[in-house]
């Protein structure tokens, strides 16, 4: 769905660098944890659980955000394959930032492991214990965590192609505050 509005609602711009801010973290201490057997491996778990159910409820209230006010058009005169490319994208980073935490819990819940938020709150098993999809699910978990990090930096070379190359006011759309390309008309 795009609307006829030049930028996103404010509500889904501050949604989407607050993930941003998250997301990243996440991926960091995710590398600190595959990457230590110090004492500060447990303190980054404690850290990765929450943060990635989080990250899911934040990922849903974002989609449902996305459904009800939609996202503005991109220029007309963007090629097609530039178009595409966005909205695949898009999509990827959709199924990514709903797939990793459930694969994380899934993972955890294959294996036993509780999942402990803030306040002690112990959310429930989703899946049976099971050594073999414990496996195959951290496996997931770990590679898909390559292929995010890799479409986040497409992701911002795409965003800094619009912001200094084409001005296009696609950059400005979801610019944490206004920019000057922000009343940029396409194709003026």
């Amino acid at each position: 769905m795009t609307t006829t509005r030049q930028t996103f609602t404010l509500s889904q711009r501050l949604l989407h660098w607050l993930m941003a801010i998250c997301i990243l973290a996440m991926l960091f201490i995710g590398v600190g944890m595959v990457s230590t057997v110090t004492p500060a491996y447990l303190t980054l778990v404690q850290i990765h659980k929450p943060l990635g159910i989080a990250i899911l409820v934040l990922a849903i209230v974002r989609l449902l955000l996305r459904l009800r006010y939609g996202a503005p058009a991109l220029p007309e005169d963007l090629p097609e394959p530039i178009k595409l490319a966005a909205y695949l994208s898009h999509l990827a980073f959709y199924v990514l930032m709903f797939a990793m935490p459930l694969l994380g819990w899934g993972m955890l819940s294959a294996a036993s492991y509780p999942i402990i938020l803030a306040g002690g709150i112990h959310l429930p098993p989703i899946l049976p214990l099971s050594p073999r999809l414990h496996t195959l699910l951290w496996d997931a978990h770990y590679y898909l965590a390559f292929a995010f990090f890799a479409l986040i930096l497409m992701h911002v070379a795409a965003a800094l192609f619009h912001a200094l190359i084409r001005r296009d006011g696609v950059f400005a759309a979801m610019a944490p505050v206004g920019s000057r390309d922000s009343t940029h008309v396409p194709g003026e």
